[in-house]
């Protein structure tokens, strides 16, 4: 998936905060992608709650491929205030969303992503991540978080989907994002250079 990720001017450093809005605009949008190739895939993901249980999922592998790449790029003091604001955004954007087409509560389901991303975040801290990136565990976790949303036809081939196909296109535009997001070199004006 191409997403935008330079920033148009660079007359000042942006700082995490600015930089986790900016990632949680794609992570939305990486997100919604995965779920729709799934789809595309005949994975039976229903309008409702389980497209969200399948969207939550995948922001919180995002987040967490997003922090691990944060690691090898920021201060740890830095490293926290971008991931913390990732995942308030994140969190936001997910629960405004389900909250609008469920007619559940904001709070109740900002809340119930909070929740899920911490107990997500425990399992995925075990399994590795290099630098070239998460390892099998990391993103066989993934296929196993969303089996527990998925109907008994989808079961024999989601990990399959999310561990060789979902994850690694999540993993590879995430990273070209954060480079060029915590790329403070302006812009090239399109027409004079060709390249963006």
């Amino acid at each position: 998936m191409r997403v935008k990720s330079r920033w148009f001017k660079a007359e000042r450093e942006k700082s995490p905060q600015e930089i986790a809005g900016a990632m949680a605009f794609i992570l939305w949008k990486l997100a919604q992608n995965a779920v729709k190739s799934m789809r595309r895939a005949d994975f039976e993901i229903q309008v409702g709650p389980q497209y969200f249980d399948y969207l939550a999922e995948m922001l919180i592998f995002e987040i967490q491929v997003s922090d691990r790449l944060a690691y090898e790029m920021l201060a740890e003091e830095e490293r926290s205030a971008f991931t913390t604001e990732l995942a308030l955004r994140v969190a936001d954007n997910f629960s405004e969303n389900e909250s609008a087409l469920l007619g559940k509560p904001f709070a109740d389901c900002r809340r119930s992503f909070i929740d899920l991303l911490n107990k997500r975040s425990s399992v995925y801290a075990e399994c590795g991540f290099t630098e070239e990136g998460p390892d099998f565990s990391f993103l066989r976790y993934l296929g196993h978080a969303m089996l527990e949303h998925a109907d008994d036809r989808d079961k024999s081939w989601l990990i399959d989907q999310a561990t060789q196909i979902e994850a690694p296109e999540a993993v590879s535009t995430i990273s070209r994002a954060m480079k060029g997001l915590f790329d403070e070199s302006p812009m090239q004006n399109r027409l004079g250079s060709g390249v963006e």
